[in-house]
């Protein structure tokens, strides 16, 4: 990772993501051309067949020096090919942002106040809202196997009765539609954990974010549009959700618990009295 005069560095990875990218490229260049400094968008395709790869080879014509595309020729998980972009990231800011996510300029600035502003803080995450501007559960605990239960089983009714916070304040981890962390964090907490292969690799990168000494801060005055589609949602049993059960068995063996988070708080609490626990 070399260091530039480059702002912001977007880290998109797209997967058979032909319905969203061209939407959230162009809105992503948009938002920062409003920035006087150089940015840059790497966005990695993991083996799409859906004409995704096309929209993205247009794209990195359209905003040349700009959209930097990595084409992989199969679908190698969520960490392997976010990986690739964030080593060659050049910004002094990295934002991590899927396909289906829309960001503005006003939004960027005020994540970017809040690292600017509070420099323990390790990832600034917005609020995310769906596209109707229902509000969208984007942060939480740690997971345990009773709260991953909970969550397949009431998603839906948890999101209709969630009270959305309207102040900053810690989260335990964010998912990772939209983080924004100073290039320096790559260098003390390393990237994201290529034993997962599909989620959740956000999650373990937040624990380990923790455990460096850094807070992680949702600031409900930015906010994402994310169509959230995630691949592992819903009840029926299919690829990506065997993955993501694999996924959660590595990070619990990782992490040395499944059912109480308290010795997890315990070794968070060491380096990072500002966790709420």
């Amino acid at each position: 990772m070399n260091a530039s005069a480059k702002l912001f560095s977007a880290v998109i990875l797209s997967y058979n993501s032909a319905r969203y990218i061209k939407h959230c490229l162009n809105t992503l260049a948009a938002a920062f051309s409003a920035f006087a400094e150089p940015c840059e968008i790497w966005v990695v395709d993991n083996g799409s067949s859906d004409g995704s790869v096309k929209l993205i080879e247009e794209a990195a014509a359209l905003y040349a020096g700009v959209v930097r595309p990595i084409f992989l020729p199969v679908n190698t998980g969520t960490t392997v090919s976010r990986n690739q972009a964030l080593r060659a990231a050049e910004g002094r800011y990295v934002l991590v942002l899927d396909s289906d996510a829309t960001i503005t300029s006003d939004a960027l600035a005020k994540l970017r106040a809040l690292l600017e502003r509070e420099p323990d803080v390790g990832i600034a995450v917005p609020r995310l809202t769906y596209p109707d501007g229902r509000f969208q559960i984007s942060t939480d605990q740690f997971p345990t196997v009773t709260r991953k239960l909970q969550r397949l089983m009431n998603l839906k009714t948890m999101e209709e009765t969630a009270v959305a916070p309207d102040a900053s304040c810690n989260v335990d981890y964010a998912i990772s539609a939209c983080w924004l962390l100073r290039r320096e964090l790559l260098e003390v907490v390393g990237l994201l954990d290529e034993n997962i292969f599909y989620s959740p690799e956000d999650v373990d990168y937040c624990v380990r974010v923790w455990l460096a000494g850094y807070r992680i801060v949702y600031e409900p005055a930015a906010t994402v549009i994310h169509d959230a589609q995630e691949l592992s949602r819903g009840k029926k049993i299919g690829k990506f959700k065997l993955k993501h059960a694999e996924g959660l068995g590595y990070y619990f063996r990782k992490h040395g618990y499944c059912f109480s988070l308290g010795g997890l708080y315990r070794r968070i609490a060491k380096v990072a009295p500002s966790h709420a626990g």
